[in-house]
């Protein structure tokens, strides 16, 4: 099935060039990186986590929004979902190792990786976040592979895919847990020492992940003659609508609990992401955009009018898209760091080598992605127009 990835298009042939010349470009940096070392990037002794870490925690959340579709196809029997499952699965694939990249370049050096499986720490929360991590990839490249294979021999799968596949459920919700563990778990960072980050951190996953699964699906039906179907990209863009809105209110819920208990080093935080502090606010313009950008989603998508026209419902889904991810990717690291324990107010702005290395990560996981969907959309199974959805009981017939 691997021949598939490899048949296509001028446009797949010049758009996979077009990663593979990201990659190029991201390595060479990083070869950079790895020489000088990372006084190349913007951190500083305030700010040890920069943009590398911020997109690790953003797309953490798109890997683990993979559940939304696995959990009601899998156990709810949600026959809709057939088709756009193995979609959400390998989407989890592409983000994981995205996620263990930007884990990578953001260390420095490769033997500081290879220390934490040599010299293991289970006291620490980095050692359960790379079992999480690694364990949540290989599941979903398992799972994701051999359903797909059996669907295209129209045969069913393994019986032992199971227990994997119900596996992954609570996988998921665990591998952003433990990320949100990492940051709350620090007492001297007033911004991250909350209980609700990490059902903050999943409420954003759960309505990012479909948002961007939305899109997808409209993207490939559009390039392709595969076509994951009307009704469900409806049912995701009503779990979207949900999970934009609880994670909304999640954080009305943090500037109540700031602003209301006056606490000086927790609303400093809040004071230099939305408003600047001592003149300097970099992330102002960010911020409000992000909260602008979600507003107007949850306007979109509450309206079934809006939400079920799919132009609208795009635009809608990008919002999403982008302000959780500046919410997540720039504020949520920077606004916990800035400013220091001490109040000093050392601003961090990546610099032009940290973002061409962090476009060569994501181009490496846009170019696994990209191979993947379209072994998806050029399997004669899944693009025929007779197949609507997977049965449940042909995946796993009852004995």
């Amino acid at each position: 099935m691997l021949e598939l990835a490899l048949k296509g298009s001028k446009k797949y042939y010049g758009w996979m060039t077009l990663l593979l010349a990201g990659i190029g470009g991201g390595f060479i940096f990083y070869l950079w990186q790895f020489n000088f070392g990372l006084g190349i990037t913007g951190m500083s002794r305030d700010v040890s986590w920069g943009f590398y870490i911020a997109q690790f925690t953003f797309l953490v959340g798109v890997a683990a929004s993979a559940v939304m579709v696995v959990l009601p196809y899998y156990l709810h029997n949600y026959k809709a979902f057939g088709r756009i499952t193995i979609l959400g699965e390998f989407l989890a694939v592409a983000s994981v190792t995205m996620c263990i990249l930007f884990i990578f370049v953001d260390l420095g050096q490769p033997m500081r990786v290879v220390n934490v499986i040599l010299y293991p720490t289970p006291n620490s929360v980095l050692f359960w976040d790379m079992i999480v991590l690694n364990g949540y990839l290989f599941l979903n490249i398992i799972v994701g592979w051999k359903v797909l294979e059996a669907e295209r021999n129209g045969i069913a799968p393994p019986a032992w895919v199971k227990p994997l596949i119900y596996l992954s459920i609570p996988w998921a919700v665990s591998i952003h847990t433990v990320t949100a563990f990492l940051y709350c778990g620090l007492p001297g960072r007033g911004f991250w020492l909350t209980a609700i980050l990490a059902p903050r951190f999943l409420a954003s996953a759960f309505a990012a992940g479909p948002a961007f699964l939305i899109l997808l699906c409209l993207l490939i039906r559009k390039l392709t003659k595969f076509d994951p179907g009307r009704e469900q990209i409806q049912s995701l863009a009503k779990i979207v609508t949900y999970g934009i809105i609880v994670n909304v209110f999640f954080f009305l819920c943090e500037v109540f609990v700031v602003f209301y208990s006056q606490i000086p080093e927790h609303m400093d935080h809040m004071k230099y992401l939305f408003f600047g502090l001592h003149g300097h606010g970099v992330l102002v313009p960010w911020m409000w955009t992000s909260i602008g950008l979600m507003l107007l989603a949850i306007v979109l998508l509450i309206n079934p009018v809006t939400r079920q026209n799919e132009s609208v419902l795009a635009v809608a889904c990008l919002s999403v898209f982008a302000g959780t991810w500046i919410d997540k990717g720039l504020g949520m690291i920077s606004g916990g760091f800035v400013p220091s324990p001490l109040h000093h107010v050392n601003e961090y702005v990546p610099t032009i080598p940290e973002i061409i290395i962090t476009l060569g990560v994501y181009a490496t996981g846009f170019l696994i992605l990209t191979s993947r969907l379209w072994m998806v959309a050029g399997s004669e199974v899944m693009a025929s127009p007779c197949h609507r959805s997977w049965p449940a009981q042909k995946l796993f017939p009852s004995p």
